[in-house]
């Protein structure tokens, strides 16, 4: 477990908030929707304490760089045996195995020890659904859960297109349960918050949500850190291709596979010295057996510390995804960076952006093929699209804008606050 402590000097804002930010992973650039969050929530004069779960001893060091924008941080070392053995005794349970994955005594024990009285804090806020039975087990003070995204939307796309037997099984086995614990949600909290429209029409569709509760469930968009992400004064390459993403999702698995098994051979009969690049942690070995046998004009980086620098001198950055639920962070990271970038309709499905405009929309692999090229073989199309992009993400993406957002959306919860849900006791979580 890490603890620290720090006092963070920033501006008030109209209501200076006492939150209590529950998430299960720290959070990091790596994880970048609760990162700039709980960043802006700081500087907009709100006292943050941090609960987070840690899936890995790496984890673990992501705490002290958030230090300075948190009262407290707990960070607490959930280990791998820990989560397997809560997914097994909850197979007969209500939950989704997802709901239990983070669930651990020492969390537990460390939110019931923040919650104890006398209230210290002004609004809860928990993020994601490996999180969200701490938020069902408090009761008394206004909630607000991040869902993110519709999670039983996409085991739904899951269980037709996982890339492999045994997500499109699981998804299969999980869909219907993870349905009854969405539907179940809003007897807990105060606000439920997706990052996009099509998010919460999902949601409001599968869960059978009251008319008088759909008001509850709020749209907050992903952000991007624009000085982060700013286009860099380096020369782009000639003919680089881009796909980035966690490796080890399997949608993001799947797009790989595609981008190499069905879109290369096509962009490689008309520009053969194009070469793809792919970024990002746990590649499976499939993935990297399968760059092998393209030779050198395919390259699997694995984990990379920083993206910018990819992102700063590709050509065009690919996403091919045929599954995808929410805002893609990948997609408007490159946008920022500049960056050309062609999406299919799934991959850009939460997003305002115009085709042809501030980027290039396909959704077969000839499409995509093609659009790849016409942004090789034209340099000031390429050039218009990524300065678009860029605009576009200033307009609509700006985290300082979400952040804002957000503190409404906490004080309109806190204003409407009224009990709802009995207390828990420890064993429905623990």
């Amino acid at each position: 477990m890490v603890d620290s402590a720090s006092a963070a000097e920033s501006p008030r804002s109209r209501q200076r908030l006492r939150i209590l930010f529950v998430t299960p992973y720290v959070p990091s650039p790596l994880r970048p929707r609760p990162f700039n969050l709980v960043k802006g929530l700081a500087a907009r004069g709100h006292r943050l304490t941090l609960v987070a779960a840690a899936t890995t001893a790496a984890e673990l060091d992501h705490a002290e760089p958030l230090a300075p924008y948190c009262e407290r941080i707990r960070a607490v070392r959930v280990p791998f045996a820990r989560s397997l053995w809560s997914c097994v005794r909850g197979l007969a349970g209500r939950p989704p195995l997802q709901a239990r994955y983070c669930v651990s005594p020492e969390m537990t024990a460390v939110l019931r020890t923040a919650l104890a009285p006398p209230p210290a804090f002004d609004v809860l806020h928990v993020e994601h659904l490996r999180a969200a039975l701490y938020g069902v087990a408090a009761p008394g003070m206004p909630r607000v859960y991040d869902a993110v995204d519709c999670m039983s939307r996409l085991l739904a796309q899951t269980a037709s297109a996982g890339p492999t037997r045994a997500s499109r099984w699981t998804a299969r086995a999980e869909k219907p349960r993870t349905q009854r614990f969405e539907r179940s949600l809003l007897r807990h909290f105060d606000r439920i918050l997706l990052t996009a429209d099509s998010e919460r029409d999902a949601w409001l569709g599968n869960t059978d949500v009251a008319d008088d509760a759909s008001d509850r469930i709020d749209v907050l968009a992903n952000g991007v850190d624009l000085d982060h992400y700013a286009p860099a004064d380096v020369p782009r390459d000639r003919a680089t291709l881009l796909f980035l993403g966690r490796m080890g999702y399997h949608a993001n698995f799947a797009a790989a596979r595609r981008l190499v098994s069905e879109i290369l051979p096509r962009i490689w009969s008309q520009r053969p010295e194009a070469r793809l690049v792919i970024v990002g942690a746990d590649p499976p070995p499939a993935l990297r057996a399968l760059a092998d046998q393209a030779g050198s004009r395919v390259e699997v980086t694995g984990y990379v510390s920083d993206v910018r620098p990819y992102l700063a001198r590709a050509t065009v950055s690919v996403n091919p995804l045929s599954y995808a639920v929410g805002i893609q962070n990948k997609v408007l990271e490159a946008m920022a960076m500049a960056t050309p970038v062609v999406a299919t309709p799934t991959a850009c499905a939460g997003l305002r952006a115009v085709s042809e405009r501030d980027l290039l929309v396909a959704g077969d692999a000839d499409g995509i093929a093609a659009a790849v090229v016409r942004l090789l073989d034209d340099a000031s199309l390429a050039r218009a699209i990524g300065a678009a992009g860029r605009r576009y993400v200033e307009a609509h993406h700006d985290w300082r804008t979400v952040v804002a957002n957000l503190e409404t959306i906490y004080e309109d919860a806190i204003a409407t606050f009224a009990p709802r849900s009995r207390p828990h006791t420890r064993g429905e979580v623990g």
